[in-house]
């Protein structure tokens, strides 16, 4: 599939982009074994954990292998349209499994290495799965839930060797590198082909499935967030476990032909390495988390040769503007701010040649219809505060999901009034750029006014004293609800009510006076996901009890 001549223009495209994604598609087959045959070229660039030795890995090896996955999982009998749960690192056996998965109809689940023995039960039980996939360090966790997983049937092991586990090795070693496609499922675009879990910021995690046409879709994110080129090397940092991986290693990448840097470092976070790499790799492409961000501007960057990167993305929430600053002087580029779900490929973003502007989600991805909507689907004024949503058309629009899965019948109760509602909320300025303003359970309605805890926070963590925090709305009688944060101190300093006024002043300065905090409490810790999301939803359980 050859997207070259792809219109980037970001007001042309918003106008013209149109996906086309065929009735039968499998990107395993049609992505991976298209670039293995008519220009097979680096793919994926693995990287040793100390960072010193570097293997260019081509598209071949990675459609002989996944053949011989697929060959291995039909000869062991899993039957297309099995579950099967894959929790690895970030290594090239990864591709090969979940590319595998594909070629054979089976539907794999990426699961993060973060995840618990009960994780895995409830993710085993909810799916049903057959099959799972895991590196050695997790088979303890897996046989210790064995009796109370009674679907689970293929166990396999990445590394090594285990008691009552199958070796990927061995099975890749014993199976063909040849494949029979007329012996799988020819797979329709609208198959599911994989399933990912929410990461649980306000209930239990839910199965998000996405379909074969999913990954083509991602060919938008690649192309105008992204701005990806053949001449590209990218550099994503995500857990394997979460759709970001989707985003940032594995669809657009592949789909476009553009080597991915895989590294698949310790659980300690080394800057450091991480700064050197970009220039040692060449990496011109390079998206992160803001926490990352926000660490790398601690660091004297004019100590690192970072002359090769040309685009700088970052996805989670805006970045305060200082360290926008720090990163535009010591690399030239202005780190994009891009916006997606599990459910969702990427939607909103700040695009090349668009002004960004800071604090903004950006504007609508070409070929998507996204505003700010009220309850009954219709679209906000400017400047006034509703729901992101993505409006329903037909045909339906492309990597956006159908509903969640229950095992029987989709969930679908986000799709109301012809609009998919995200959950979140955001205000439209003059000119269609979205404006984040929280989750849409999050906001705290305080005598009248309607706060977005997300922008508290973005002024708390201005303060040098506050190093993470938390804001929720607490009861009362007069107001309806206060603004209370839950602070964590940076090193260096102590709690004390001092402190306390200082930080709710500073906070007065810097937003509107209503917005502050009227209540602070010193916290050790905040409940977070294990995808690291704050849950708001039991600082409001603590707060009522």
């Amino acid at each position: 599939m050859d997207f070259s001549s792809v219109e980037r223009d970001y007001g042309k495209a918003a106008q013209g982009f149109r996906l086309n994604i065929p009735e039968y598609f499998n990107f395993g087959f049609d992505v991976v074994d298209d670039w293995a045959a008519r220009d097979d070229h680096t793919a994926v660039i693995a990287v040793s954990r100390d960072g010193e030795t570097i293997s260019h890995i081509p598209y071949s090896a990675f459609a002989e292998n996944s053949n011989r996955f697929a060959n291995a999982l039909k000869a062991k009998g899993v039957e297309p349209g099995s579950f099967a749960c894959v929790v690895m690192g970030r290594l090239p056996e990864w591709y090969t499994v979940l590319f595998g998965c594909m070629k054979a109809g089976v539907v794999s689940m990426p699961g993060t290495n973060l995840l618990t023995a009960h994780d895995l039960e409830y993710r085993v039980n909810h799916s049903r799965a057959s099959v799972i996939v895991v590196g050695s360090e997790h088979c303890g966790k897996v046989d210790s839930i064995r009796a109370r997983c009674p679907t689970l049937k293929t166990f396999i092991v990445t590394d090594g060797a285990h008691d009552g586990w199958l070796s990927l090795d061995r099975l890749l070693a014993d199976a063909s590198p040849d494949i029979d496609r007329a012996a799988f499922p020819k797979t329709r675009a609208t198959d599911m082909m994989m399933a990912y879990f929410t990461s649980g910021t306000t209930s239990m995690p839910k199965m998000v499935p996405r379909d074969h046409g999913y990954a083509l879709a991602h060919v938008a994110t690649g192309l105008f967030w992204m701005d990806l080129r053949r001449t590209d090397i990218h550099w994503s940092l995500t857990d394997t476990g979460w759709a970001k991986a989707a985003w940032g290693i594995l669809f657009p990448q592949f789909a476009l032909g553009v080597p991915i840097v895989l590294y698949d470092g310790p659980a300690a976070f080394d800057a450091d390495l991480h700064l050197k790499l970009i220039g040692k790799l060449g990496v011109t492409t390079f998206c992160a988390p803001p926490t990352v961000y926000r660490l790398f501007a601690q660091f004297d960057l004019s100590q690192y040769d970072l002359s090769s990167l040309r685009r700088s993305l970052g996805a989670g929430e805006p970045l305060n503007p200082e360290v926008m600053r720090i990163w535009k002087e010591a690399t030239g580029t202005v780190i994009a701010d891009g916006y997606g779900q599990t459910e969702t490929i990427n939607i909103v973003a700040n695009f090349p040649a668009e002004e960004v502007r800071y604090g903004s989600m950006g504007k609508p991805v070409p070929g998507f219809d996204v505003d700010v909507v009220d309850d009954d689907g219709n679209r906000r004024p400017v400047g006034e505060v509703g729901h992101i949503a993505v409006r329903i058309t037909e045909p339906h629009p492309g990597g956006l999901f159908h509903g969640y899965y229950t095992g029987k019948e989709l969930d679908r109760t986000s799709f109301r009034n012809g609009w998919y509602y995200t959950g979140d909320t955001a205000t439209r300025d003059k000119d269609g750029y979205l404006w984040f303003v929280g989750r849409s359970d999050d906001l705290i309605s305080s005598a009248g006014y309607r706060i977005s805890p997300f922008e508290v926070e973005s002024a708390l963590i201005e303060h040098k004293a506050v190093a993470e925090s938390a804001v929720v709305g607490k009861a009362d009688e007069t107001r309806g609800q206060i603004v209370k944060a839950y602070v964590i101190l940076a090193k260096g300093f102590s709690p004390s009510q001092e402190l306390a006024l200082d930080i709710q002043e500073f906070c007065r300065n810097l937003t509107a006076p209503y917005k502050y905090p009227r209540e602070i409490e010193f916290v050790e810790a905040l409940p977070k996901t294990i995808s690291g999301k704050i849950r708001r939803v039991e600082l409001r359980q603590q707060d009522r009890t």
